[in-house]
């Protein structure tokens, strides 16, 4: 049996103003009308015997990782929750320990969530190929056959042509791991036909990723060990614990594993793959006009070439552009020249020693109830139009700042208001007070849309204080 691991824990940085750090790039539709998870998990379609996967995932995630299973209708063996992150090795570890719980030969398929795959039967072609390997304790690499000389990528150096027992296909061992290059070693590397582009993709019987991961980071194990027998259940997700994961060392299964053991093989893959780890990237796999532009939204452009430059709520008007990248969302715009894409994750960064909002939410912010859009902010008050799912609710809260004013304006509420409980319809309105314990619920089958006006010296997001909460969140 096969178990996939989907990794779903990554940043991605450098794709920001639309990648950020509480709605990341693998929960994003960068390339078609799936998010890049969704595409992960829907690729495993037709592998044959498969089970249902393992993801992996940090806690801030876990309810737009389970939503975006149940709106493709699919579902997860496991959530696991990752109080912080550290790495792959760490996350495949978690993974193995819980997978080899109910199967103790079981094969994992660990995958990244953030890559793009055209051609899903050579994916499909180049699993099965290295199944019989994998069941013969080989820890399996996926090599990408290069068409370029990418420097954004590590590479790994293919040896000796191995076959498995039974004389099937043909695998080959693996030289060594290379880190990402430079362009002249790059295209020495090309021209030599025997390095491969490190997808980050792996295969290896949980036992044995287990037994190797023991033999050369016995701390990284014995600390995934204690956060995993310590873990609990909560609602639909495995939270390990935090105190023991936090004591983890931070390392990648490349390392800690795949550069050093004796068992490692490869399998090349030809499939039209990308990790889409940045603008360029992210052009590379889109269609493209007769200038070689990627052009996407409301965009008025004369005399461009080679460009990407995508509107998300406004016209953006370009003249006389060569090799650059607009990105424009509601509350931030990224200007770049091509060459210079790699440093956005540098602007991230300058962002984060800013305290910028932009750097961890989009304007309209996703919540396990529904989502809320802030639509203006001032000295002392903000807007916000609300929109609740059918028969969700917010936590029973109170604010010690800050009043608000509630205007249905779609639907019906269930309004907890101190000691009162009343409905209120389409163009009715409520007051909340400071301190008020109140609540707002939709018991309705239709979506329920609410413009929240808040007032008072203090306005943020951490000015909340649950009393009850349905979805086991912290106090803010």
């Amino acid at each position: 049996m096969i178990i996939p691991v989907i990794l779903a824990g990554g940043s991605g940085t450098r794709l920001w103003p639309f990648s950020r750090k509480l709605y990341p790039k693998q929960l994003l539709p960068l390339v078609d009308d799936r998010t890049l998870l969704q595409n992960t998990i829907l690729r495993l379609n037709g592998l044959g015997e498969i089970a249902d996967p393992i993801v992996i995932c940090n806690e801030e995630h876990r309810f737009l990782v389970a939503e975006q299973f149940r709106a493709i209708n699919a579902k997860p063996a496991s959530i696991i929750l990752e109080p912080v992150g550290r790495n792959t090795a760490p996350a495949v570890a978690v993974a193995a320990l819980q997978a080899v719980q109910k199967d103790e030969r079981a094969v994992l398929l660990v995958l990244p969530a953030d890559h793009h795959i055209e051609n899903v039967e050579a994916f499909h072609r180049a699993v099965q190929k290295g199944l019989p390997f994998a069941r013969e304790n080989y820890l399996l690499a996926f090599g990408i056959t290069p068409d370029a000389a990418e420097t954004g990528y590590g590479y790994i150096q293919g040896g000796d042509a191995i076959k498995t027992a039974a004389d099937g296909p043909e695998a080959v061992r693996i030289g060594k791991f290379v880190e990402k290059p430079d362009k002249e070693t790059a295209q020495a590397y090309l021209d030599s036909g025997s390095y491969f582009w490190n997808s980050g993709m792996f295969m290896f019987r949980g036992s044995r990723i287990l037994e190797e991961l023991s033999k050369f980071a016995p701390d990284l194990v014995s600390a995934c060990k204690s956060a995993f027998e310590k873990g609990v259940t909560d609602l639909d997700f495995f939270r390990l614990d935090a105190g023991a994961f936090q004591a983890c060392p931070s390392d990648s299964i490349d390392y800690a594993v795949m550069e050093r053991t004796q068992s490692g093989a490869m399998i090349t893959l030809s499939a039209g793959w990308n990790d889409l780890g940045s603008w360029d990237a992210l052009w590379e796999v889109q269609t493209k006009d007769e200038n070689q532009n990627v052009v996407l939204g409301d965009v008025l452009a004369q005399d461009i070439k080679r460009c990407y430059i995508q509107a998300t709520s406004r016209l953006v008007a370009a003249i006389g552009l060569e090799g650059h990248i607009i990105i424009e969302t509601p509350d931030a715009v990224l200007i770049s020249k091509w060459d210079r894409a790699q440093e956005v994750k540098n602007l991230v960064q300058q962002l984060k020693e800013l305290n910028r909002e932009e750097v961890l939410n989009h304007q309209k912010v996703f919540r396990p109830w529904g989502s809320y859009e802030r639509l203006n902010l001032g000295n002392r008050f903000q807007v916000k139009r609300l929109t609740v799912k059918p028969g969700a609710k917010l936590s029973l809260q109170r604010h010690h700042h800050r009043a608000e004013h509630w205007v249905i304006v779609h639907g019906t509420a269930r309004v907890t208001n101190g000691d009162k409980q009343y409905f209120l319809n389409e163009n009715e309105s409520t007051y909340i007070p400071f301190g008020s314990t109140h609540r707002l619920e939709n018991p309705g089958k239709i979506p329920l849309e609410v413009i929240e006006v808040q007032s008072g010296s203090y306005l943020g997001e951490d000015d909340i204080f649950r009393l009850e909460d349905d979805y086991r969140r912290e106090q803010h």
